[in-house]
């Protein structure tokens, strides 16, 4: 189960963390993936982390931007968002690999959560 959290209103040019806390034992051995979805626009990758924390990929728009993290002893994946525009505006979902490889694809993802709203305002 993965539950989301950290959401909330921003303004443009300001920063805001995402936190995804993960339950279960093997949370350390899977990749992890953050993902949003505007209104009426199809489900888009952000950023993904390896297993243990030394590969990252981001999505070109985030690039520089945006640092994905995760702390394993704390089964939490972290997405820390600064320079945001408005264009980032979106629920913001975490998600689980059962591999411990990065991916862009979020068909690749088997566990999802509940997504969390980030609404930045100009």
């Amino acid at each position: 189960q993965l539950q989301a959290s950290g959401g909330g209103l921003v303004q443009a040019g300001g920063s805001l963390r995402l936190s995804c806390a993960a339950s279960g034992r093997t949370f350390s051995s899977y990749a992890m993936g953050w993902f949003r979805q505007a209104p009426g626009k199809e489900r888009e990758f952000v950023a993904a982390i390896n297993w243990n924390g030394d590969s990252t990929d981001y999505a070109d728009s985030v690039k520089g931007r945006f640092t994905i993290s995760r702390d394993n002893a704390k089964n939490t994946v972290y997405l820390q968002m600064n320079v945001v525009k408005p264009e980032d505006t979106a629920v913001y979902y975490c998600a689980r690999r059962t591999t411990s490889w990065v991916d862009s694809l979020p068909g690749k993802y088997d566990s999802w959560g509940q997504g969390t709203l980030v609404t930045v305002s100009s």
